[in-house]
């Protein structure tokens, strides 16, 4: 059986993507079957962290506009993270990306896609290369796309910042998630600033979410200054930040 994880956030600029790619590569190091699939279509941009350019070929654009079929336009990616740590027998790590170029955007704004043939990709892809985990990472906000991403989900990983906007959209993304029966809901806080009282902060997200904190990611400069230049969580396993991203690992595979 997989594993379908949604990471989501009500508003840009969290760092989903970057903590899935990260949360991503832990999982495939620790010897699972992944795969990750960028249905940010608007915006995409997953790709960049495991090394691909812009003008990438084989895309989930293809399969929704039935070029290709969602095996195909999986890229194995499993070599990006043995080039970094040790992959454990069985891991690998398959990612379907979005299309970049500007051609391939404007239609979907201008078009839209059809959900049911995505959701369709993901039981196909799931099945065809036997993961153990298939990661969502989904377009901020809520929309058809994002509520298909959150009743398909056993697991939903809401990322937020400790900011008053934030916490305000997480409430009603939780709120729309309990209502669509999703079996499991982590909270992860990124961005956390220094000299904030760790406990306090997971104490508040209980009490105003009734959801456990998965983890707490400080803001660093460290991970700033890495730029999407590769997964730091493995590139720096030592660093605070990378830490917590294995916690997150540690709690979904429970």
């Amino acid at each position: 059986m997989t594993t379908v994880i949604s990471v989501h956030s009500f508003r840009g600029g969290t760092g989903k993507s970057n903590s899935t790619s990260n949360l991503a590569g832990q999982l495939c190091a620790g010897g699972a079957r992944v795969g990750v699939v960028d249905t940010d279509i608007q915006s995409p941009g997953i790709h960049v962290l495991f090394g691909f350019a812009d003008d990438l070929d084989g895309t989930l654009n293809d399969y929704l506009w039935g070029k290709s079929t969602i095996k195909d336009v999986a890229h194995d990616i499993t070599s990006v993270i043995a080039s970094t740590t040790t992959v454990a027998d069985g891991g690998a790590l398959f990612l379907v990306p979005s299309s970049m170029k500007a051609a391939d955007i404007a239609r979907v704004l201008r078009e839209g896609y059809d959900v049911g043939t995505l959701n369709e990709g993901f039981r196909e892809l799931a099945k065809d290369l036997a993961l153990d985990y298939l990661l969502i990472d989904t377009h901020p906000g809520l929309n058809e796309e994002t509520l298909l991403s959150i009743t398909i989900s056993d697991i939903l990983l809401l990322i937020l910042r400790p900011d008053r906007q934030d916490f305000q959209g997480t409430a009603v993304t939780v709120d729309v998630a309990r209502k669509l029966g999703v079996p499991d809901l982590f909270l992860i806080v990124n961005k956390v600033p220094s000299g904030i009282d760790l406990d306090d902060l997971e104490a508040q997200m209980t009490a105003a979410y009734a959801a456990e904190t998965a983890a707490i990611l400080p803001l660093s400069e460290e991970v700033v200054q890495n730029a999407s230049a590769g997964l730091f969580s493995l590139t720096s396993p030592d660093h605070e930040w990378s830490k917590q991203i294995r916690r997150i690992a540690s709690r979904v595979t429970l």
